[in-house]
């Protein structure tokens, strides 16, 4: 199979693609290389990835394509918040012309990267597929709207399926730390603080970024009957926690820490419990299997053994806030947020 990969270079998708090559297809990448100083390690370069942001996608580079796992966005809320007007633009408008274009081309299934985040502030009810939206960032809205404007598209030629994944966790080649585990955890050890930027109480299910890439390949050859316009919530159910009961789980893995609150610690509005009993029961062969507390051992050990101190951590290399404004300041990119000049003219 020959499958399109939007944000082959991020987060997941460095850890998609070897999955996708282990199966034996063909990965064309599309990434416009905007994060791509951001890596911990070599990011093994694939055949052909094409450098262009996703909002100028044309119909010819979807030629020969036989799906599309389509990970390219602004990818969380803070940079959502950036520039509201660009993450619809990004994460909505180009999401379902993508879709469009792949409709138009006979491709049948599309996997979207959705998010956990379009629940948003629901108390304390554990929440299925089927629970209403309650965005409360123009993240989370951007994604709550590509998902019903996506589902309009389905029908028996197209099959779009739905990954709304839990706040991820993890070690990758382009690693995070503007992510709660990871944050909590690099804190830790660089500064003996575990350190809370809100009261910690609000729910928040956790799922570390192999489990997000496993999910992508099971979905991407589950039955078509099983998936076809379905959303599913990724991660394991047992696997939702108070921030505060993380920031615990850090405490007792890192030595000699403590946990400290910000001074102008409040209560945070994104508040949800989710079940993953649909994946469990549609898609068995789905087998997570990382814990928060295995996420926090393997983060903690990668920090003490890459030598990195809270000015790696807190500045732009792995803050993807703090990178995206540096890129602004120094002219790089654009207020639209394409590059000023193309990363890279042609594809590698």
């Amino acid at each position: 199979m020959r499958v399109l990969l939007t944000g082959n270079e991020g987060y997941i998708g460095t850890l998609l693609v070897p999955l996708l090559w282990a199966r034996n297809h063909e990965v064309v990448g599309l990434d416009s290389g905007l994060f791509r100083e951001c890596t911990l390690k070599a990011i093994r370069p694939i055949e052909k990835t094409i450098r262009k942001d996703v909002r100028d996608v044309e119909a010819r580079d979807l030629d020969g394509i036989d799906a599309v796992i389509h990970l390219a966005g602004l990818s969380n809320d803070p940079l959502g918040n950036l520039h509201p007007r660009y993450t619809h633009e990004i994460n909505h408008a180009a999401s379902v012309r993508l879709a469009e274009l792949a409709k138009r081309a006979g491709i049948r299934r599309f996997l979207y990267a959705s998010t956990c985040s379009v629940y948003g502030a629901a108390g304390d009810d554990m929440l299925d597929e089927d629970s209403a939206f309650n965005p409360v960032t123009p993240y989370a809205e951007s994604k709550a709207r590509a998902e019903n404007d996506l589902r309009r598209l389905a029908d028996r030629t197209f099959c779009p399926v739905y990954l709304r994944a839990a706040t991820a966790y993890g070690v990758s080649p382009l690693l995070r730390f503007d992510l709660a585990v990871n944050n909590l955890v690099a804190w830790a050890v660089t500064t003996g603080q575990v350190y809370l930027k809100s009261l910690g109480t609000s729910w928040r299910p956790l799922v570390h970024i192999e489990d997000i890439a496993l999910a992508y390949i099971t979905l991407l050859h589950a039955p078509e009957a099983k998936v076809h316009n379905q959303a599913f919530n990724i991660g394991r159910t047992e696997e939702n926690y108070r921030i505060r009961d993380v920031a615990e789980l850090v405490r007792q893995t890192v030595p000699d820490t403590s946990i400290e609150f910000a001074p102008d610690a409040s209560p945070d509005l994104r508040n949800y419990r989710v079940s993953c009993d649909r994946i469990a029961r549609e898609v068995p062969e789905y087998r997570p299997h990382w814990s928060v507390a295995q996420g926090v051992a393997e983060v903690y050990r990668g920090i003490l053994e890459w030598g990195l101190h809270r000015d790696d951590f807190e500045g732009p290399r792995y803050n993807r806030i703090a990178y995206l404004e540096q890129l602004l300041a120094q002219g790089r990119v654009g207020d639209d947020l394409r590059w000023v000049a193309p990363a890279d003219a042609a594809a590698d």
